[in-house]
């Protein structure tokens, strides 16, 4: 099942707690979580756009490739640049370090779209996910313009827009104990991530 939205992975982390490698090439269960990604992103997006600074490292994926516009490291960067390439109306974005990130919840976001809104995102007792979350286009122009001012806080250039939050209740339904959510960060971050694959609760849903 494919929708009419892209399906954007930012892969720019400097990965500073792990020598400067990048996590996306991290193992869970000895696959490396930008493949596990792509495995779920390939039966949801027709578009795929990955967002690096090190595009030479991801030529082997069968997606867009493409680089920030603006010469500044943050997650808002990334999503500019992703929105900036995107061919849909919408972009659904995640980081490269949530190696659980299940179908079920992108397409709970996905179908959560309107037409009006500016920003459709999760929402748990943690806070909202902006990296789990579907954007407008129309937001291209206020990350422009926060990049430009030096802010880059995603939900204070945003916190103006139409945002359609989906309540941690409803995500449950798909992904009871939130894996879709956790990410990789540091080392006790990956050693979690193992635990969470061999217990079986990234398979529950």
């Amino acid at each position: 099942m494919t929708h009419s939205c892209s399906g954007v992975i930012l892969a720019g982390g400097l990965g500073t707690r792990y020598g400067g490698e990048n996590k996306a090439f991290l193992r869970v269960g000895g696959v490396r979580i930008l493949d596990r990604l792509f495995e779920v992103y390939r039966e949801v997006f027709e578009e795929i756009i990955l967002v690096t600074n090190n595009p030479v490292e991801f030529l082997e994926w069968d997606a867009l490739i493409v680089s920030d516009i603006f010469p500044l490291r943050s997650s808002l960067t990334g999503v500019h640049a992703g929105l900036f390439y995107a061919s849909h109306p919408f972009a659904f974005f995640s980081a490269c370090d949530t190696p659980f990130l299940k179908k079920e919840i992108i397409e709970t976001v996905l179908k959560q779209i309107d037409p009006t809104d500016d920003l459709v995102i999760p929402q748990t007792s943690a806070g909202l996910e902006p990296l789990c979350a579907a954007y407008s286009k129309r937001c291209l122009k206020t990350a422009e313009e926060h990049l430009r001012a030096n802010k880059f806080k995603i939900q204070l250039a945003l916190k103006s827009g139409r945002i359609n939050k989906i309540p941690e209740e409803r995500l449950r339904e798909k992904d009871p104990e939130l894996v879709s959510f956790f990410n990789v960060n540091t080392p006790e971050d990956l050693a979690r991530a193992e635990q969470i694959l061999a217990a079986g609760r990234a398979t529950e849903g």
